[in-house]
Formats: C-alpha cells, sequence, structure tokens
C-alpha cells in the first residue's frame, strides 16, 4: 500500500475521514467528494468495423495525454469511459443515453461518424453535457445546431473540402469528377469542394456516389475513366478508402487522372496502400512531417507509446484531451461547473502538433491547411495551402 508524506495509508486515510463520531483531527482538509471522484468521460467512438482503426487512434492518444500529464488533469484522475458506436447512427441515441444517464459521465467525446454525431449531440444539447466531437464533421453541429456546451477539435467535412479545391486550383486543375460515399460527410465534402473550386474557375464533369460503406467501385471507375477528366475528388476514410485506393490502382487511371482527396483519403493507411497509393494528393489540417516542437514530441511520444506513428485522427484525440485540460484548469478541476468550464474552453488557444489552434465563436476549430503527397507510406508536406481557414458560422446564434 502506498504511503503518504504524513506516513499514514491511503486506506487508513479513508478510514479515518470516514470517522465521524471520533474526536481524531486529521492534520488537513478533508477534500470535497465531488474533487476527489475521477472526471468520467465518456467515449462514443467505432471500436468495430470499418471505422474501427480511427477509434483505436483517437482513444488511445487521448490516453497518452493524460498519461503525460501524470495521470490527471487539474489534478483530477479521468476515468475514461468506452462504448463501441459502430459507426451506427440509428443505435446512437441509446449509447448516448447509457453513458450520460447510465454511466453519469461529466464530459462527453466522440465519435467519428456525422450522423452518430448528429443523434449525440441532440442528446447534449438536451441535458448539457460538456462535449468535445473529435473527428465528426457534419457541418450543421458549429452552424444552426451549435451550442454552448458543443466544441469541436477536428474540423468542419466543408471546411476540408473548400480547402482542397483551393489546392486543386492552384495545381492547374480545370474540370473534376466527384466521387464519394453517398451520405451527410461525403455530401458536405463535396459541397465545399465544389464551391471552392468554381468559384475559382473550376468545373465539375459530374458528381458521383456510392451507398455508405459499400466498398464496390469498379463501375464507378469505369465511368470516370471514360469522362477522363482532369483529377477526381474523393471523400472516403478507413477500410473503404484503402479499398478504394487499391483499386482506383488497379484500373490504371493513376497516371492519367491524379487522384486527390481530403487528408482522410490516406491517413491512417499510408503503409497499407503499398504503390498503390503513391502519387495521391491530398489537403488536410495535419501532416506527418509538420515542423514544430509539439508534432516532433508527439509523434516520439506517441511511436514510444504504441510503436506506430500517429495520424490525422490521434491528433484529434491528442487536442480533445488538451482542450478538455485547458477547460478544467480553468474551473479548479470541478467538472460541475458546467457553464465556467464551458467558458473556459471557448477562449482556449494553444500550441497543438497541428500548429495554432484555437476555436471560432461557434466552436469551430480555425487553423491552417497543408498540401501532402503520399510517397513510400508516408503523407509528405508539400506546402501550406491556407493559413487559419475559419468555417462558415451560418445559422449559429452563438456567433451572433
Amino acid at each position: 500500500m502506498p504511503k503518504t508524506g504524513s506516513g499514514l495509508s491511503r486506506r487508513n486515510l479513508l478510514m479515518l475521514a470516514g470517522a465521524g463520531a471520533t474526536s481524531l483531527a486529521l492534520p488537513f482538509p478533508r477534500p470535497a467528494i465531488a474533487q476527489s471522484k475521477p472526471v468520467k468521460v465518456g467515449l462514443l467512438l467505432p471500436y468495430s468495423g470499418t471505422y474501427a482503426q480511427l477509434g483505436e487512434a483517437i482513444t488511445r492518444a487521448m490516453e497518452l495525454y493524460v498519461k503525460q500529464q501524470g495521470g490527471k488533469l487539474a489534478g483530477r484522475e479521468i476515468d475514461f469511459v468506452k462504448v463501441d458506436s459502430e459507426a451506427s447512427p440509428p443505435k446512437a441515441p441509446k449509447l448516448t443515453t447509457k453513458l450520460v444517464e447510465g454511466e453519469k459521465v461529466d464530459v462527453l467525446t466522440g465519435p467519428v461518424h456525422s450522423g452518430v454525431a448528429m443523434a449525440m449531440s441532440k442528446i447534449a444539447r438536451e441535458t448539457g453535457v460538456p462535449t468535445i466531437i473529435s473527428n465528426a464533421g457534419a457541418n450543421d453541429l458549429t452552424r444552426r445546431l451549435c451550442a454552448k456546451n458543443i466544441f469541436r477539435t477536428s474540423f468542419g467535412n466543408s471546411q476540408v473540402g473548400a480547402a482542397t479545391g483551393m489546392a486543386m486550383l492552384e495545381a492547374g486543375i480545370k474540370n473534376a469528377v466527384t466521387f464519394t460515399w453517398k451520405y451527410a460527410a461525403g455530401a458536405q465534402s463535396v459541397a465545399g469542394f465544389s464551391r471552392a473550386f468554381t468559384q475559382g474557375g473550376g468545373k465539375i464533369v459530374k458528381d458521383i456516389t456510392v451507398p455508405f460503406p459499400t466498398v464496390e467501385f469498379q463501375a464507378a471507375l469505369a465511368e470516370i475513366a471514360s469522362l477522363k477528366p482532369d483529377a477526381v475528388y474523393s471523400f472516403y476514410a478507413g477500410g473503404g478508402a484503402l479499398k478504394y485506393i487499391k483499386d482506383y490502382a488497379a484500373a490504371n487511371l493513376k497516371a492519367s487522372i491524379p487522384l486527390w482527396g481530403p487528408g482522410f483519403l490516406t491517413d491512417g493507411i499510408e503503409a497499407k496502400a503499398g504503390k498503390a497509393g503513391d502519387g495521391v494528393k491530398t489537403v488536410l489540417h495535419y501532416v506527418d512531417d509538420l515542423d514544430n516542437p509539439e508534432n516532433k514530441a508527439f509523434r516520439a511520444a506517441f511511436k514510444e507509446a504504441y510503436e506506430i506513428w500517429p495520424d490525422v485522427y490521434a491528433v484529434q484525440g491528442w487536442d480533445t484531451m488538451h482542450l478538455l485540460d485547458v477547460g478544467l484548469q480553468g474551473v479548479g478541476g470541478d467538472a460541475g461547473k458546467r457553464d465556467e468550464l464551458n467558458a473556459a474552453m471557448a477562449k482556449a488557444e494553444f500550441k497543438s502538433p497541428r500548429g495554432p489552434f484555437r476555436l471560432s465563436p461557434a466552436h469551430q476549430p480555425i487553423q491552417n491547411f497543408y498540401l501532402r503527397e503520399l510517397k513510400d507510406g508516408s503523407n509528405v508536406y508539400i506546402k501550406t495551402v491556407v493559413e487559419g481557414l475559419e468555417d462558415s458560422m451560418t445559422g449559429c446564434r452563438l456567433a451572433s
């Protein structure tokens, strides 16, 4: 049993503290019960299915951040309560309720899937539980459905698409085909891309979709070959992205029709893509070899802890805990002070592995976006496309 500085074991101290009928006086004030309990952080993330590796990366980085702070944030131990979202929107209300009412978590985090996030955020708004979205990029979460207790440490779907459109225009691409999964994240990503691309003089030849989460791409790839655009913009992620990149290369399209997309197209699958992935260009708010002290330290620590290199999902998990850390520091570790916790997180500014991190009035990251190219299993930095890109806050009352 570990000893305290006074020589009493922790168990003895707890026994003494509970002996209210005795006359024994402890040598220091008894802490408030609420402050002695761990802060419960609910993780609604995919631990199975096509997005499982994304959920695992986010979780690992969260746990690593807390470990690097000595196992506590603002003097409070952190208890992670993990629930598999299965990337299933129909299951999200029940699973979120399990965390909020069953587990009584102090903070909600996750998810990856935008549909799951929409359901989770509804319950978050109704209950007031401070919520940090670690990945899902649904535009409405920081637009018409924004709330004082909902924050995002990742991106907006249209935000990443717009940055990619800018980069493709700079590369001299005049016309493009878009090809993505038919669901909210894909549609919003394409919308952001199309708006920026066409406003800059580009032309969309055709928008092609396949149902989520199908990985049967051959018919669409044959159509792309016949359309002969300058390039293709695609939104896929996880195992589906890996299958798509390999199929794209197998269809012999790489040489004549370059493949572009938001960074999710390659993040987490770089090594597995092999030669099929070489030359794929993506734009994202993070790149592996970003030259700043925070990124170098983060990558070294993550590699040492897990024997693999971190990706953008890990960075978002890391920054989720960093944002919560700022909030808890602002309330002296008292997670029960929700309004003050929210206010502290809203004002947060810190140096992230991705670069400068701060939030818009809608609680959406204002961040840099980088052009990368996949080479030999790594996303290689080419240049910064835009600094401090802010997403639209249309419909958000917090922003008014």
